[in-house]
């Protein structure tokens, strides 16, 4: 296993792309009202019914760098969730979200422009499938003062981004600020990408059959509290950035030997079944081409120089769990993480 390295040791890769070459367009969202069904119940995989928050809304305790397992909520986003709720007099009239959502990469600024925090500047943090948002993180004090229906333009950057000398790694969703922030290092032919967790394809779930990774996630399963444990994923954090082991997200998310997926965690867990943590896909390829390297400051937080990560914890999630959620107490067994997923 690579051993971990601090953040620090990383220095701002060269790596050569095309940026020369790609356009910036500004998009824009709303910041979206949370949406209820007729019934407020959800059935968890444990048979649980269960009243929660979930999606859409301001999210003003949970920023990227918290915690993203045991929270009384499902699918949380944390920060603020965007929604494109215009028409437009041609094409479908789902058009200006589904462009938002498409042209949207982590990584890009974004800026309020109405309300009282008009001029004040966020962060892309992720895209959530299914409810098609757009998520973005804003510090604290502007979380406050904005309000539900703010307009945020968002200046996408990233869509045709390539990694000129390595054409089979397929890079999706990821501008290039990221790119360079991330601390990639080109070593013997492969890309060495920090990572804070390895985790099996095998428990991936819900966002699985979709023939696009530009408009969403695919979500970490975390029912088998074998599994769990022995990939530490109950420290999972919003903002993480994994690896997704014999995972490829070329086209659509899918299981194929010898690749491995890199993405950032952008929801929390969720008690439903086949669903989770979401992660959406930034670069994927190759296990000879990406090697994931361990770094427990990986996160997007750490990256831009957002915050300090709060110290380290393990959750387990509210479908199954016998106890309340709550962090692991002190003396407990802790996993290490698993050797041979180490793609060679």
């Amino acid at each position: 296993m690579t051993p971990m390295r601090p953040a620090s040791s990383y220095r701002r890769n060269a790596l050569r792309t095309n940026q020369p070459d790609l356009v910036m367009v500004a998009v824009m969202g709303q910041v979206a009202h949370p949406v209820g069904a007729a019934n407020p119940y959800r059935i968890g995989n444990d048979g649980v019914s269960r009243v929660l928050p979930a999606t859409g809304g301001i999210v003003l305790n949970q920023r990227i760098g918290d915690r993203c397992v045991g929270l009384m909520g499902d699918h949380i986003e944390p920060g603020v969730a965007l929604h494109n709720n215009n028409r437009e007099v041609i094409g479908s009239r789902r058009g200006p979200n589904l462009a938002l959502l498409t042209y949207s990469c982590v990584g890009n600024l974004a800026r309020v422009i109405s309300g009282p925090c008009t001029g004040q500047r966020g962060l892309v943090t992720g895209k959530h499938g299914g409810v098609d948002h757009v998520i973005v993180d804003f510090a604290p004090a502007v979380l406050g003062r904005l309000q539900i229906g703010d307009r945020i333009q968002i200046y996408s950057h990233g869509l045709g981004l390539r990694l000129l000398d390595y054409p089979d790694v397929t890079v999706s969703n990821c501008s290039p600020v990221l790119l360079r922030r991330w601390g990639i290092s080109p070593r013997d032919g492969r890309l060495q990408v920090p990572v804070t967790h390895l985790i099996p394809s095998h428990i991936m779930g819900s966002g699985l059959g979709k023939n696009t990774v530009w408009r969403g996630d695919y979500d970490i399963q975390l029912f088998d509290a074998g599994v769990r444990d022995r990939y530490r994923l109950g420290s999972l954090r919003f903002g993480d950035f994994v690896a997704i082991c014999d995972g490829d997200a070329q086209f659509g998310p899918a299981y194929r030997q010898g690749r491995v997926t890199l993405g950032v965690v952008v929801h929390g867990d969720s008690t439903v079944s086949g669903h989770g943590p979401g992660v959406t896909p930034l670069l994927t390829g190759p296990r000879t081409r990406l090697q994931p390297v361990l770094d427990t400051q990986a996160n997007l937080a750490v990256r831009f120089n957002l915050r300090t990560l709060p110290p380290a914890s393990v959750h387990r999630p509210l479908a199954g769990s016998s106890t309340p959620a709550g962090p692991r107490q002190p003396g407990s067994r802790r996993v290490p993480p698993v050797p041979h997923l180490q793609p060679r």
